[in-house]
């Protein structure tokens, strides 16, 4: 991709981007000239890919290609030298010059957060991001795009509480997210955002940004034990004997219970014995009674 820049100042250039790059005195235009000697709009060039053509618009003004009056248009190439009025400006291939800046940018305290060029004309540069960037083609911006096409102030980058944030500022070509054309979003890491035809990854901070965050609730008192639950005696409320008759009762007791236990036992016994006296008596009657029929 080419440049169109002042011969004698190199960093103020605009980049030669489809579908046409407009030149003149009003702010209006991709590069503006400041003389009294060039027109309004004085000149366009036609970009259809790496085709260029240069178009008169000053109205009869003098308008030169190498040295050559242009009355209508005519082609332009890598290392023209095109003059309006007074001012010389010319057709440059960054690629060509290593030492050639292609942007201007105010350095400041880093943040985690950058942006990373995905076009090569900018030779996949990495911008770092401070709290407040603000983006576009004039060289007051903190980065300077020499873009044909991108506003002057075409967007700002903020941080706020760690996460990015960009507002487009009214530009005439849009701001980007994702392919989305917006005013105002939030970035995450590995998004794409475009300025125009300006593509960039964003690239952030390693640590995950989308963690929800957790108020602080101060010191939080330990928590009650539960109560214990206290079980209720079962115990029969009884008058408490005391001395001999305590000790009386008590062997009346166990003497009454041991005593029904040994009835109880004997009278068990007395049962069986008799059960088995009774069935002896009715073997013995039924073996008599056989015995007789057989006789």
């Amino acid at each position: 991709m080419l440049k169109l820049r002042f011969k004698n100042n190199k960093h103020n250039a605009v980049w030669l981007v489809e579908p046409k790059v407009t030149v003149g005195r009003e702010t209006a235009n991709d590069l503006v000239v400041d003389d009294a000697s060039v027109a309004a709009t004085h000149a366009e060039i036609l970009v259809d890919h790496e085709q260029l053509t240069l178009v008169n618009l000053s109205g009869g003004q003098a308008l030169f290609v190498n040295n050559t009056a242009v009355p209508d248009r005519t082609a332009l190439q890598k290392d023209d030298v095109v003059t309006l009025g007074k001012v010389e400006l010319e057709v440059v291939d960054p690629k060509s010059e290593p030492k050639a800046t292609a942007t201007v940018m105010r350095e400041d305290k880093a943040t985690g957060w950058s942006l990373k060029a995905n076009h090569t004309a900018l030779s996949n540069r990495v911008f770092s991001l401070k709290k407040e960037t603000v983006v576009g083609r004039s060289n007051e911006c903190d980065i300077t795009l020499a873009a044909a096409h991108l506003s002057r102030r075409h967007a700002t980058l903020t941080i706020r509480s760690g996460q990015l944030f960009v507002t487009d500022l009214g530009s005439s070509n849009g701001t980007f997210l994702n392919g989305k054309r917006i005013t105002e979003a939030r970035v995450k890491r590995g998004d794409e955002l475009r300025f125009d035809t300006l593509s960039f990854g964003v690239m952030g901070p390693a640590e995950d940004m989308d963690k929800t965050s957790v108020r602080s609730a101060g010191a939080v008192p330990a928590p009650k034990p539960k109560a214990a639950v206290s079980a209720k005696s079962t115990s029969t409320s009884r008058k408490p004997s005391t001395g001999p008759q305590a000790g009386a009762s008590g062997s009346e007791v166990g003497g009454s219970v041991a005593g029904d236990g040994d009835t109880a036992g004997r009278g068990g016994m007395g049962w069986l014995a008799w059960l088995l006296v009774a069935g002896a008596a009715v073997a013995a009657g039924a073996w008599y009674l056989l015995q007789q029929g057989g006789a």
